[in-house]
Order: C-alpha cells, then structure tokens, then sequence
C-alpha cells in the first residue's frame, strides 16, 4: 500500500469485510492530511481464495510496523474473521454476483434473490414494464380527455349554448367509464329552461330516468320551471301533480314558488290562490321569495290595493318578512312604469323599515333616471355608488347604455362601452342587444353590422332578444330581406320568435304594403302558439337590468 510521504504518522485498520473480505477505514488521526477508504470497495478475489484456504477458527490479531524512508512510521492493525463469517461473506458475494443490471433499470430485487419469483421451469413470471406502462397511459389519456370534455360541457353552458351543451353532453354519454351525476342534468334542465327549450327538457329528463337516475323534488322543479319561463301552464301543473304521486319528489315551496310566478305573469291570479290553498293543506308556509312573485304581480297588473295588502302582511309576518329582495321589487316596479315620485318615496319607506339598498337596488334607479332621460340624477347615484364603495357592475353599465341607446345617442353609448371594457367588466347580450338598438336608432346601419361581427368574436350567446334587436335594426334600415335572412337563421338556431318578433315584422310589412307577408306571419304564429313570459321577448325593453 502507497502513502503520500507527507503523512506523518497514520494508524488504519484492517478487518474482514462481510463482502469484500478487508475494509480500510481510519481509526486515528495525528496528521493534519488524512485519507480513508470506503466500504463501497468491489470485492477482491485474492481475498476470497485467501479465505478459501485459511479456515480460521478464532481470530487473530496482526500488528505490523512499517518504516517509510522518509521517517514516517506506518501501523497496520488487520483482523480475521473466524470461519462462519468467511461463509456468510461468500455466501452474501455470490447473491451479490447476480445482480446484473441494464442501463436505466432500477437496481430492485433480482430474479434470483426471490424463489418464490420462479415457477417450475425456474424461469421468472414478471410483468413486462412496458405492457404495464401502456396499460397506464391509457388510463391516463382517458381520463384526460374525459377532464377535458367535461371541462368543454361545463364551458358551453356557462355560455348559455345549450345545442353545443347537449352535443358534448352526447358524446360523452358514449363513453363507458362516464357516468352522468344529477348536478349535471340540473344544469343542463335550468340551462334549456332559460333558452325557451322545454321540450327538450323534458326529452332529456325522460332519458335521465332511462338510464336509471332517481328522480328528486329539485329535478322536477327544473323541469316544472322549463315549462313556467315558457308560459306552458298546463304542462307545468302536469308536472305538479306527478310530483305528488311521488312519495320521495313531493313539492316543496321552491315548486309552488315557480309555478305561481307563472301564474302571476300570465295574471291568472285565481290560480295563485289556489296555490296557496294547497300549500297551507300541505302546511307549506310562503316564504320571502314566494311573497316578493305576488307583490310584483299585483303591482305589474295595477292593483295596488292588493299589492299594499301583500305587504302588510309581510310586515306583520314572522316568516315572511320583507327584505332587499322585496324592496328592489316595488322600486323596480314604479321605475319601469316611470312613476319616478312613487319610486323615490317607497324608497325612503324601505330606509325607514331598516332595509339597507345593495347594488342591484342602485341599478334599479340609474335605469329608472335613465329611461326618464334624467341624466344629472342619474350621475348622482353612480357617484354615491362610488362613495359608499359600491362596485359598478355590467348591469350598471348596460343600464346606462341602454339609457343612451333608446335616444340614439351613439356617441356617449360607444364612450360608456368603451369604459366597461376597460374597467374589465364582461359584456353580455343586454349589452350588445342595446348597442344593436342603439345603431339603428342612431341611423348608423354600419356599425349595426360590426356590432353583430363583435357579438360573434366575444361568444356572446344569441337568444330571442338577440335576434330581436338584429330583426329591429334591418326593419329600422327598411332592409327586409335582411330582415327575412336574419328572422331564417333564429329559426335554425332553435331560437324560437316571440310576441315582440312578430310585431316589428308585422309593421314593416304593414309599413310597405306587404299584406300577405302580414296575413302569413299572423298564421305562423298562431300555428307555433308561441306565448313567451313579458321578460322573455321583451324584458330587455320594459325592465331594468339589476
């Protein structure tokens, strides 16, 4: 063994290794260089035919000093394992010796440390990795792509695109390892619900209970509510009473709430108390929400007697007291009908009682002011929106654009557009529906095309309203094969023509001479029946956006 001469005095020692038969580890240090070997050394065959050949029953102990001719004293202290360790450490080796690994291979068990590996024909049963590894990114590949279109449905209904909803939906019921849950049939139900689709509702609620999923009393009431946007009483109240057959889908005061909406804006106010008759023999008790549907009733009909009752009794009710909700009804209320005076003193009322406004009730009179064209008061309560920390939202823009838009005021309508967008604030089909309106109205039948072009690029979702304001303009512009084109394609989008379709067509048939093109319009719709609730058609005309 070679040893740097500067080395002063350096004592190692020698034991037998259990694999490799000696180690060299340092035991003492004089010096101030030190070397020290570790036990990771490969085994020496010298050392095994030694081990071999000396079967050694004890231990003996060497002790061996060694000059160096630069002075340097060297000791070297070496041990020997009695027999039984020689074994054992031949033994280890030779396990040792068949562990021969690839490049890449995690160093694991080999094949011949583990008998119980080897079948008769002492060759291995292993699992080949790279079947294994197959078999997991298929898994893993499906359950990616089962994320992501699972992600693409739940995108397409935030959108409000339910043709696009239900194809995707489709395409993954075709898959095995989907399974459809009922949160995502409630959302599809509420999405067709408010697309004005409630056949296809029920088509889809009719294949949930095909593919075995238990009905419940929140299911039902989407569906009931599919039929109630659309103004389908009578199928609504079918709906009702196969709820009641029903031991485990009994309605409840959300089911009765829905359907006396219904009954409220068709004013079939003998229904609606029908309806509470059947909710005290089920000892349901109104709630809030169901007294906020028959205060806005009465008041939206003109009988304010009743209205005032309905009121009263919240007052003096313990369940049912009012609330923001309430107050944001009755001012809604007087501000659509432009009673302005009846509106500022229902407020200070509701101040009184203790109820404290909130943004929407804000919204409700910048679009109330604007629809009077009061645009100083109108300013005055965006800025003590600001004041008191109130975020202005999209409503709160699309209150003041529409404002701007009924006049044809294009120039300030772009400028509040303009400011949305670069507060971030998201637009929807309000918006684009008055800028629509606003255009035409404006006279800039241009920008009524590139308005439509932006609506596309935004993925604004086209309804009935949409179409409507298109129909509105190309009408305004005295386009009418636009106007013909644009009423063909709402079609084909399952957007299904309301009251206010009909009416502008009407009138511009009317306005040109066109009586036929009148008398088949007339026949088309009483053919379809259609009978969309007053917000459906035309809520974005006659209600404040909150």
């Amino acid at each position: 063994m070679l040893c740097p001469p500067s080395a002063s005095s350096t004592s190692l020692t020698c034991r037998s290794h259990p694999r490799s038969g000696h180690e060299f580890q340092r035991v003492e240090m004089t010096s101030s260089l030190s070397f020290s070997f570790s036990s990771s050394l490969l085994p020496s065959s010298l050392h095994q035919d030694k081990h071999r050949t000396n079967k050694l029953s004890t231990s003996i102990t060497i002790i061996r000093h060694i000059a160096h001719p630069s002075g340097s004293v060297f000791v070297f202290r070496c041990a020997l394992a009695p027999e039984s360790a020689l074994t054992t450490s031949s033994t280890r080796n030779s396990v040792h010796e068949k562990r021969h690994w690839k490049v890449g291979e995690y160093p694991g068990i080999s094949e011949g440390s583990m008998p119980s590996s080897r079948n008769g024909s002492g060759k291995s049963k292993r699992t080949p990795i790279k079947n294994v590894k197959k078999k997991l990114d298929r898994k893993n590949n499906a359950k990616a792509w089962a994320n992501t279109v699972t992600e693409a449905l739940f995108d397409r209904i935030a959108k409000k695109q339910w043709l696009q909803a239900l194809e995707v939906f489709e395409m993954l019921k075709e898959q095995p390892f989907y399974e459809p849950k009922e949160g995502t049939y409630m959302k599809l139900l509420v999405l067709l619900g408010k697309s004005g689709q409630p056949k296809r509702a029920h088509q889809l609620f009719d294949t949930m209970l095909e593919d075995g999923l238990e009905p419940t009393t929140e299911l039902y009431t989407a569906l009931l509510a599919a039929y109630c946007r659309s103004n389908l009483i009578d199928e609504a109240f079918s709906i009702l009473d196969k709820m009641k057959a029903l031991p485990l889908c009994q309605p409840d005061v959300y089911t009765y709430s829905t359907l006396i909406k219904a009954c409220v804006d068709a004013c079939q106010f003998e229904l609606v108390e029908s309806l509470y008759e059947q909710m005290a023999e089920r000892l349901i008790t109104p709630n809030t929400v169901t007294q906020n549907i028959v205060l806005s009733g009465y008041g939206k009909a003109g009988k304010l007697e009743q209205m005032e009752r309905v009121l009263s009794g919240m007052l003096e009710s313990a369940t049912s007291k009012p609330d923001v909700w309430t107050m944001n009804t009755i001012l809604s209320l007087f501000g659509n009908k432009g009673q302005i005076e009846l509106m500022e003193r229902w407020y200070e009322k509701f101040r009184n009682f203790g109820i404290e406004p909130e943004t929407r009730t804000f919204n409700i009179l910048i679009g109330s002011y604007g629809k009077k064209r009061m645009y100083d008061k109108m300013s005055s309560v965006m800025e003590y929106m600001r004041k008191l920390s109130f975020p202005w939202t999209s409503s709160t823009y699309n209150n003041v654009i529409e404002a701007f838009s009924d006049v044809g005021d294009a120039k300030h309508m772009e400028y509040t557009f303009d400011q949305m967008r670069a507060e971030g604030m998201k637009a929807d089909t309000k918006t684009f529906c008055c800028l629509i309106k606003g255009c035409a109205n404006a006279g800039l039948f241009h920008k009524v095309i590139s308005t439509v072009q932006l609506a596309g690029k935004l993925e604004i979702p086209e309804n009935t309203s949409f179409y409507n304001a298109v129909v509105f303009a190309c009408a305004k512009a005295e386009d009418l094969m636009e106007m013909e084109r644009v009423f063909k394609r709402m079609k084909d989008r399952q957007c299904q023509p309301d009251s206010t379709t009909y009416s502008i067509m009407v009138e511009a048939y009317k306005k040109e001479g066109m009586n036929d093109k009148v008398f088949n319009l007339e026949q088309e719709k009483q053919m379809i029946a259609v009978n969309s609730p007053e917000d459906a058609g035309i809520g974005m005309e006659t209600s404040v956006d909150v």
